[in-house]
């Protein structure tokens, strides 16, 4: 036993290293394919929209009127229209309204939850804001359509409340859980020095959070701003109950800015509304799509501005944001 324990200890010793770097290679290969498999997973849904959308850019794409016209008419019997124009539009006020709504709360909230409420209340609030994000979309839609309805019948006189500023600010309150977290994230990572210099100089508590906080913080407040218009964008069950669902631009040429009690309808409901119902026909037999199935494919279309959309939005706040940190 006692010469068999040498040689015995050396193999199991040699053994535990081996198993220790495969178990280590193991766990940085599945970090890998877990970090390459969300860019696959990004170009497939790009590819499949892509490809799905490819026979109306072939043959029914006119970039004026899709772009330009507010014209949708994709079931017309002799007049078939393509244009998105009031559909941008509706997501692009809905979009503003509900950023008005939710930037100052959310940013409000995360400054008084970070630097102004006690631990317990900090919880309570930190809860309750997560419950928000719970709320199911069509439940949102529920109360636009069942509370903020009549109410906004009653307070403006409009003859229907079902429009912008009621798609706006349900929205904007679908929007506040994700900006309080990253504004609350951003405000507690700076760094303790900075507060404890300040307040070595005496500053008040909001003296602190207005001249050195929000500065300190700023790169990472408007990413929570900027990833909150991409969730509103995105929003599709709350929307389409809310705004009316009708191709319309609230302007008329007399106001300053547009109608927030005008009927809307946006990019993302247009596809929930008419994907189920757009019928998909295959190729003639000449390599051609029938005209009736165009529809099916300009939704992906649409699709393919949304994507292109978030990615903007995604990109702007990225390069802002190390904009701001080079500055530092």
């Amino acid at each position: 036993m006692c010469a068999l324990r040498g040689p015995v200890c050396s193999f199991l010793t040699r053994l535990r290293r081996i198993l220790r770097i495969v178990s280590e290679r193991t766990i940085v290969s599945l970090i890998f394919l877990c970090g390459v498999s969300a860019v696959i997973f990004v170009f497939g849904i790009f590819f499949f929209v892509f490809r799905e959308g490819a026979p109306f850019l072939r043959h029914g794409f006119d970039a004026k009127e899709f772009f330009l016209s507010p014209d949708w008419y994709p079931t017309s019997a002799t007049n078939k229209r393509y244009g998105i124009l009031a559909q941008l539009i509706g997501t692009g006020t809905v979009t503003l309204v509900a950023m008005l709504v939710a930037v100052p709360f959310s940013l409000g909230a995360g400054i008084f939850i970070a630097e102004f409420c006690g631990k317990k209340t900090r919880e309570i609030m930190k809860i309750l804001i997560e419950l928000l994000a719970a709320i199911p979309s069509v439940v949102w839609g529920f109360i636009g359509l069942m509370v903020m309805n009549p109410l906004i019948i009653w307070l403006t006189g409009a003859p229907i409340g079902l429009n912008v500023l009621n798609a706006g600010v349900i929205v904007g309150l679908m929007s506040v859980p994700i900006i309080v977290t990253i504004a609350e994230d951003a405000i507690r990572a700076v760094p303790d020095t900075y507060i404890e210099a300040a307040e070595a100089l005496g500053a008040t508590r909001w003296q602190l959070v207005r001249k050195v906080i929000l500065p300190a913080a700023k790169s990472g407040l408007l990413a929570a701003v900027l990833l909150g218009v991409g969730r509103a964008v995105g929003e599709t069950m709350a929307v389409l109950m809310c705004t009316g669902h009708s191709i319309n631009i609230p302007f008329d040429g007399k106001a300053p800015f547009f109608h927030v009690l005008d009927s809307v309808r946006t990019l993302t409901a247009t596809i929930a509304a008419e994907m189920g119902e757009a019928p998909r026909l295959e190729v003639n037999a000449d390599g051609t799509f029938p005209a009736e199935a165009l529809h099916y494919q300009s939704l992906f279309v649409i699709g393919i501005v949304l994507f292109a959309v978030t990615f903007v939005i995604n990109v702007t706040a990225d390069l802002i944001v190390k904009g701001i940190r080079k500055r530092k």
